[in-house]
């Protein structure tokens, strides 16, 4: 049973973030908009700025930044189903994200993490390694 965003015709930027499910909180999505993480039209912005359809937006989120463009407007936030009915990602976005994604996967094989930690005779060898780094500098 789902139920339908319901229809607004004015809603603050930093609200549709957060119906959008984009971030958990509104505090949250007025943090990022002020820190510059996330872009209207291509200008930063501020998070009073009233949401329009058909607006593009870009986003970032951890390693990831989406371009999305507004489909419907919401103040409500609802189920995640409904939410993904207020935006479309851009197909680029979409293809980029994947990229970045796989290229972060064959980086993350090319530096394998330690099964465990630096004893302490390790731990030594490793401020030995850095100090000499550091006069060859």
């Amino acid at each position: 049973m789902r139920s339908e965003p319901k229809t607004v015709t004015t809603v603050r930027l930093d609200k549709w973030l957060w119906a959008a499910r984009f971030y958990k909180t509104r505090a949250i999505a007025k943090q990022m908009i002020d820190g510059g993480k996330v872009h209207y039209n291509g200008q930063r912005t501020k998070s009073s700025k009233n949401a329009e359809i058909g607006a593009l937006i870009r986003l970032r989120q951890g390693f990831d930044e989406k371009e999305i463009i507004i489909m419907a407007l919401s103040d409500q936030r609802g189920q995640a189903i409904v939410a993904q009915t207020l935006y479309q990602e851009t197909e680029q976005s979409i293809q980029k994200r994947a990229t970045n994604a796989e290229t972060r996967r064959l980086q993350r094989l090319n530096n394998p993490i330690p099964d465990t930690k630096p004893d302490k005779k390790q731990r030594r060898q490793i401020v030995r390694f850095k100090q000499h780094q550091g006069d060859i500098e």
